[in-house]
Protein backbone atom coordinates (compact mmCIF):
# COMPACT_ATOMS: atom_id res chain seq x y z
CA UNK A 1 0.00 0.00 0.00
CA UNK A 2 1.36 3.52 -0.76
CA UNK A 3 2.28 5.94 1.64
CA UNK A 4 -0.59 8.56 0.48
CA UNK A 5 -2.87 5.19 1.11
CA UNK A 6 -2.26 4.92 4.94
CA UNK A 7 -2.48 8.69 5.11
CA UNK A 8 -6.01 8.52 4.36
CA UNK A 9 -8.26 9.07 6.77
CA UNK A 10 -10.54 5.71 7.66
CA UNK A 11 -14.10 5.54 5.79
CA UNK A 12 -16.22 2.51 7.10
CA UNK A 13 -18.67 0.19 4.94
CA UNK A 14 -21.41 -1.21 6.51
CA UNK A 15 -23.32 -3.83 4.26
CA UNK A 16 -26.96 -3.98 5.65
CA UNK A 17 -29.49 -6.21 4.31
CA UNK A 18 -32.25 -4.16 5.67
CA UNK A 19 -33.09 -0.51 6.76
CA UNK A 20 -32.28 -1.09 10.86
CA UNK A 21 -30.07 -3.91 10.68
CA UNK A 22 -27.02 -1.64 10.55
CA UNK A 23 -28.53 -0.11 14.24
CA UNK A 24 -28.39 -2.62 16.04
CA UNK A 25 -25.54 -4.98 15.07
CA UNK A 26 -23.12 -2.01 14.21
CA UNK A 27 -24.38 1.24 15.68
CA UNK A 28 -21.95 1.72 17.99
CA UNK A 29 -19.19 1.07 15.06
CA UNK A 30 -20.18 3.04 13.14
CA UNK A 31 -20.78 5.81 15.75
CA UNK A 32 -16.91 5.43 17.00
CA UNK A 33 -15.99 5.94 13.53
CA UNK A 34 -17.54 9.16 13.13
CA UNK A 35 -16.43 10.80 16.51
CA UNK A 36 -12.81 9.71 15.07
CA UNK A 37 -13.66 11.48 12.08
CA UNK A 38 -13.62 9.09 9.41
CA UNK A 39 -16.32 8.90 6.94
CA UNK A 40 -18.91 6.12 8.00
CA UNK A 41 -21.41 4.90 5.21
CA UNK A 42 -24.14 2.76 5.31
CA UNK A 43 -25.84 0.67 2.26
CA UNK A 44 -28.80 -0.46 2.65
CA UNK A 45 -29.47 -3.11 -0.29
CA UNK A 46 -33.61 -3.23 0.62
CA UNK A 47 -35.73 -1.21 2.89
CA UNK A 48 -37.23 -4.24 4.99
CA UNK A 49 -40.62 -3.38 3.55
CA UNK A 50 -41.84 -6.72 3.73
CA UNK A 51 -40.32 -8.64 6.19
CA UNK A 52 -39.66 -6.36 9.17
CA UNK A 53 -42.37 -4.34 8.91
CA UNK A 54 -45.39 -6.23 10.07
CA UNK A 55 -47.04 -3.25 12.34
CA UNK A 56 -47.25 -0.90 9.24
CA UNK A 57 -48.55 -3.54 7.30
CA UNK A 58 -51.32 -4.22 9.73
CA UNK A 59 -52.17 -0.28 9.53
CA UNK A 60 -53.35 -0.72 5.85
CA UNK A 61 -50.08 1.04 4.04
CA UNK A 62 -49.29 0.32 0.44
CA UNK A 63 -45.76 -0.87 0.03
CA UNK A 64 -44.65 2.95 -1.03
CA UNK A 65 -45.38 4.10 2.07
CA UNK A 66 -43.82 1.38 4.02
CA UNK A 67 -40.87 2.00 1.93
CA UNK A 68 -40.90 5.80 2.89
CA UNK A 69 -41.65 4.93 6.74
CA UNK A 70 -38.39 2.89 6.41
CA UNK A 71 -36.41 4.94 4.59
CA UNK A 72 -37.41 7.84 7.09
CA UNK A 73 -36.59 5.79 9.80
CA UNK A 74 -32.91 4.62 8.81
CA UNK A 75 -31.86 8.17 7.10
CA UNK A 76 -32.99 9.62 11.15
CA UNK A 77 -31.08 6.46 12.91
CA UNK A 78 -28.14 6.91 10.62
CA UNK A 79 -28.20 10.59 11.37
CA UNK A 80 -28.18 10.02 15.29
CA UNK A 81 -24.79 7.97 14.74
CA UNK A 82 -23.17 10.48 12.44
CA UNK A 83 -23.41 8.17 9.25
CA UNK A 84 -24.68 8.41 6.26
CA UNK A 85 -26.70 5.90 4.29
CA UNK A 86 -27.91 5.30 1.22
CA UNK A 87 -30.72 2.97 0.00
CA UNK A 88 -30.17 0.56 -3.17
CA UNK A 89 -34.10 -0.99 -3.10
CA UNK A 90 -33.40 -4.13 -3.89
CA UNK A 91 -36.35 -5.78 -2.62
CA UNK A 92 -36.41 -8.30 0.75
CA UNK A 93 -38.17 -11.78 1.43
CA UNK A 94 -36.37 -12.92 -0.68
CA UNK A 95 -33.41 -10.49 -1.08
CA UNK A 96 -32.41 -12.29 -4.53
CA UNK A 97 -28.70 -12.06 -5.20
CA UNK A 98 -27.61 -10.96 -8.64
CA UNK A 99 -24.73 -9.48 -10.33
CA UNK A 100 -26.22 -6.48 -11.28
CA UNK A 101 -26.35 -5.55 -7.55
CA UNK A 102 -23.01 -6.66 -6.56
CA UNK A 103 -21.62 -4.67 -9.35
CA UNK A 104 -23.29 -1.79 -7.54
CA UNK A 105 -21.69 -2.85 -4.11
CA UNK A 106 -18.37 -2.94 -6.15
CA UNK A 107 -18.57 0.67 -7.70
CA UNK A 108 -19.42 1.79 -4.08
CA UNK A 109 -16.16 -0.28 -2.53
CA UNK A 110 -14.18 1.53 -5.68
CA UNK A 111 -15.59 4.97 -4.86
CA UNK A 112 -15.46 4.40 -0.89
CA UNK A 113 -12.05 2.95 -0.28
CA UNK A 114 -13.39 1.41 3.11
CA UNK A 115 -10.50 1.17 5.37
CA UNK A 116 -13.30 -1.51 7.49
CA UNK A 117 -16.10 -3.29 5.93
CA UNK A 118 -19.21 -4.71 8.45
CA UNK A 119 -21.98 -7.33 6.90
CA UNK A 120 -23.83 -10.30 8.35
CA UNK A 121 -22.94 -13.72 9.05
CA UNK A 122 -22.90 -16.58 6.16
CA UNK A 123 -25.43 -17.99 8.15
CA UNK A 124 -28.84 -17.42 9.08
CA UNK A 125 -31.19 -19.98 8.99
CA UNK A 126 -33.96 -17.95 9.90
CA UNK A 127 -33.27 -14.88 7.71
CA UNK A 128 -31.85 -15.80 4.28
CA UNK A 129 -31.65 -12.19 3.23
CA UNK A 130 -29.21 -11.49 5.43
CA UNK A 131 -26.46 -14.14 4.43
CA UNK A 132 -27.31 -13.28 0.93
CA UNK A 133 -26.38 -9.61 1.99
CA UNK A 134 -22.72 -11.21 3.61
CA UNK A 135 -22.29 -13.16 0.25
CA UNK A 136 -22.43 -10.11 -2.11
CA UNK A 137 -20.92 -7.78 0.57
CA UNK A 138 -17.82 -10.78 0.37
CA UNK A 139 -18.23 -11.09 -3.58
CA UNK A 140 -17.97 -6.96 -4.45
CA UNK A 141 -14.88 -6.51 -1.46
CA UNK A 142 -13.32 -9.21 -4.15
CA UNK A 143 -14.29 -7.91 -7.57
CA UNK A 144 -13.91 -4.49 -6.69
CA UNK A 145 -9.34 -5.41 -5.45
CA UNK A 146 -9.25 -7.01 -9.05
CA UNK A 147 -7.12 -4.75 -11.48
CA UNK A 148 -9.19 -6.15 -14.41
CA UNK A 149 -12.79 -5.64 -12.99
CA UNK A 150 -14.68 -2.65 -15.27
CA UNK A 151 -15.68 -0.61 -12.62
CA UNK A 152 -14.46 3.20 -12.05
CA UNK A 153 -11.73 3.70 -9.81
CA UNK A 154 -8.80 2.46 -8.49
CA UNK A 155 -8.32 -1.41 -7.61
CA UNK A 156 -9.56 -1.40 -3.58
CA UNK A 157 -6.78 -2.69 -1.68
CA UNK A 158 -7.29 -5.84 0.99
CA UNK A 159 -9.94 -3.79 3.77
CA UNK A 160 -10.70 -6.19 6.85
CA UNK A 161 -14.15 -7.77 6.74
CA UNK A 162 -16.37 -8.36 9.86
CA UNK A 163 -19.38 -10.06 10.41
CA UNK A 164 -21.73 -8.43 12.86
CA UNK A 165 -23.59 -9.99 15.40
CA UNK A 166 -26.72 -11.76 14.56
CA UNK A 167 -30.08 -12.17 16.09
CA UNK A 168 -29.84 -15.38 17.52
CA UNK A 169 -25.71 -16.07 17.40
CA UNK A 170 -26.02 -19.94 18.44
CA UNK A 171 -28.07 -21.00 15.29
CA UNK A 172 -25.86 -18.73 12.90
CA UNK A 173 -22.38 -20.03 13.60
CA UNK A 174 -21.79 -16.71 15.21
CA UNK A 175 -18.18 -17.03 17.15
CA UNK A 176 -17.26 -13.45 18.50
CA UNK A 177 -13.26 -12.87 18.15
CA UNK A 178 -13.44 -9.55 18.18
CA UNK A 179 -15.38 -7.41 21.61
CA UNK A 180 -15.13 -3.30 20.57
CA UNK A 181 -15.68 -1.12 23.29
CA UNK A 182 -18.85 0.86 22.17
CA UNK A 183 -19.27 2.59 25.96
CA UNK A 184 -18.57 6.31 24.59
CA UNK A 185 -21.49 6.22 21.87
CA UNK A 186 -23.70 3.81 23.44
CA UNK A 187 -26.23 6.65 24.36
CA UNK A 188 -25.94 7.40 20.55
CA UNK A 189 -26.43 3.94 19.75
CA UNK A 190 -29.72 4.28 22.02
CA UNK A 191 -30.94 7.24 20.53
CA UNK A 192 -30.55 5.86 16.95
CA UNK A 193 -32.77 2.48 18.36
CA UNK A 194 -35.18 4.48 19.18
CA UNK A 195 -35.11 5.87 15.27
CA UNK A 196 -36.78 2.35 14.71
CA UNK A 197 -40.36 2.56 16.24
CA UNK A 198 -41.24 0.04 13.75
CA UNK A 199 -39.35 -2.58 15.79
CA UNK A 200 -39.95 -1.46 19.04
CA UNK A 201 -39.63 -4.59 20.83
CA UNK A 202 -35.71 -5.01 19.80
CA UNK A 203 -34.50 -1.73 21.81
CA UNK A 204 -34.18 -3.29 25.29
CA UNK A 205 -32.71 -6.54 23.49
CA UNK A 206 -29.92 -5.15 22.15
CA UNK A 207 -29.27 -3.17 25.13
CA UNK A 208 -29.04 -5.66 27.36
CA UNK A 209 -27.25 -7.47 24.77
CA UNK A 210 -24.44 -4.45 24.98
CA UNK A 211 -24.47 -4.91 28.61
CA UNK A 212 -23.71 -8.83 28.25
CA UNK A 213 -20.81 -8.19 25.53
CA UNK A 214 -19.46 -5.59 27.80
CA UNK A 215 -18.82 -7.87 31.03
CA UNK A 216 -17.14 -9.76 28.67
CA UNK A 217 -14.80 -7.14 27.19
CA UNK A 218 -14.04 -6.25 30.62
CA UNK A 219 -12.96 -9.70 31.42
CA UNK A 220 -10.82 -10.47 28.41
CA UNK A 221 -9.39 -6.94 28.69
CA UNK A 222 -8.34 -7.66 32.18
CA UNK A 223 -7.94 -5.09 35.09
CA UNK A 224 -4.93 -3.41 34.34
CA UNK A 225 -7.24 -1.45 31.53
CA UNK A 226 -9.60 -0.35 33.92
CA UNK A 227 -12.85 -0.68 32.52
CA UNK A 228 -15.92 0.72 34.19
CA UNK A 229 -18.88 -1.40 35.12
CA UNK A 230 -21.23 -0.30 32.92
CA UNK A 231 -18.86 -1.19 29.94
CA UNK A 232 -20.91 -1.32 26.57
CA UNK A 233 -19.59 -3.79 23.49
CA UNK A 234 -20.54 -5.51 20.35
CA UNK A 235 -19.04 -8.52 19.20
CA UNK A 236 -17.43 -9.28 15.35
CA UNK A 237 -15.87 -12.25 13.96
CA UNK A 238 -13.12 -11.38 11.13
CA UNK A 239 -13.35 -13.16 7.92
CA UNK A 240 -9.99 -12.47 6.35
CA UNK A 241 -6.41 -13.27 8.71
CA UNK A 242 -4.95 -10.48 10.84
CA UNK A 243 -1.54 -9.31 9.34
CA UNK A 244 0.90 -8.22 12.17
CA UNK A 245 4.11 -8.19 13.20
CA UNK A 246 3.95 -8.42 16.79
CA UNK A 247 1.57 -11.05 18.84
CA UNK A 248 -0.38 -8.80 21.25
Amino acid sequence: MSQAATERPGSLLVVSAHAGDFVWRAGGALALAAERGERATVVCLSFGERGESARAWREGRTLEEIKALRRAEAEQAAAALGAEVRFLDAGDYPLRESQELVDRLVRIHRELAPTAVLTHTLSDPYNGDHAAAARMALQARVLAQAAGYDAPGEPLGAPPVFLFEPHQPEQCDFRPDVLLDITPVFARKRKAMECLPAQRHLWDYYTDLAKRRGVQLRRNAGPNLGLPHDTRGEAYARVFPQVTGVLS
